[in-house]
């Protein structure tokens, strides 16, 4: 496919409904394979298809002429005409895939978290330098367009030495919204303190660099197998500062799903609330920057879309081993 790069999207729940949607706004790239071991979805059938942040057209039927469909993941992989392998399966399957991806020539990106034990990271890792394709982590909210501004203007200087700083992640409940409600079982997705504090937990480490220790308290709510469904964490740069990082999803389904922050710096607070992100100078005046959405409005646009452009136009199959 000349000109374009040919995707094939593994797991057609939320993240992969998503993903199809954004592709569909990248000019580089083209959905050529999908699979799912619904048949349902492989019929373009998402209508039990539910997520918490976003709402958009992830339960309207899909047309997918044209498409190929595979009910295993594995032949996906082993098509020829697939350049990358966007996996958005439970998080206790991505490393199978991920490495048989990548063993298999392919550029690979993997939504988050990326596995769920240390020894699995490592072993991950080292299959992951030998790769000749390329690789990302679908750690969404760096490029969402609020948070990289405020990461941009943060680094820049101008708001001074960070002096305190929270970070905030609250879901309405994701009890039943998933393929054998895999969001529930703490083996499958660790929980709220796994696959939806990993966000926060980048973020902090993304603007001000590696604590000297890290402190959490969690509790169990409604998840099987010990999963954490709230958290709290503080971390310590042994300077004085303070930085907090909150998350949870069991509320009530209807309500608000809410991701802000609030950073106050020497020169300047950079906050992210319902209003927008706000950056409040020292002398009250309140500057709202421009932001970034030139590749869509949200992370997900903006980390496929530079996904998509690191990968070769000219010659993207890569020899197999």
């Amino acid at each position: 496919m000349k000109g374009k790069v040919s995707v094939g999207i593994i797991g057609f729940g939320f993240m992969g409904t998503t993903h199809w949607g954004v592709y569909k706004g990248v000019k580089g790239a083209k959905v050529v394979a999908l699979a799912d071991v619904d048949p349902a979805k492989r019929k373009g059938d998402i209508s039990k298809v539910v997520g918490n942040i976003g709402g958009g057209d992830n339960s309207k039927p899909v047309d997918l002429s044209g498409v190929k469909v595979y009910k295993d993941a594995l032949d996906l992989i082993a098509d020829p005409d697939v350049d990358i392998v966007d996996i958005c399966v439970p998080t206790a399957m991505h490393m199978a895939y991920a490495i048989a991806a990548l063993k298999a020539g392919k550029h690979v990106f993997c939504e988050k978290p990326l596995c769920r034990t240390e020894a699995e990271l490592r072993a991950f890792v080292a299959q992951a330098k030998r790769a000749k394709g390329f690789f990302n982590v679908g750690l969404c909210v760096r490029a969402w367009p609020e948070y990289r501004a405020a990461w941009e203007h943060f680094k820049s200087g101008k708001a001074g030495k960070m002096l305190t700083a929270t970070f905030k992640r609250i879901s309405p409940g994701v009890d039943g919204n998933s393929w054998k409600n895999w969001y529930m079982d703490d083996k499958m997705s660790g929980g709220a303190l796994l696959d939806l504090h990993v966000h926060d937990t980048d973020e902090v480490n993304y603007f001000f660099g590696k604590p000297k220790s890290v402190t959490a308290v969690g509790a169990s709510v409604v998840s099987k197998n010990g999963g954490i469904d709230h958290v709290v964490t503080t971390y310590d740069f042994g300077d004085g500062r303070l930085v907090m990082a909150e998350g949870g999803w069991e509320q009530a389904k209807g309500a608000t799903f809410e991701m802000s922050f609030t950073i106050v710096c020497e020169k300047a607070t950079l906050k992210l609330d319902s209003t927008g992100f706000n950056i409040f100078l020292k002398n009250g005046r309140k500057v709202t920057p421009k932001l970034d959405v030139k590749n869509g409005p949200t992370g997900w646009h903006q980390e496929l879309a530079y996904f998509v452009d690191c990968v070769p136009r000219q010659s993207t199959r890569l020899p197999t081993r």
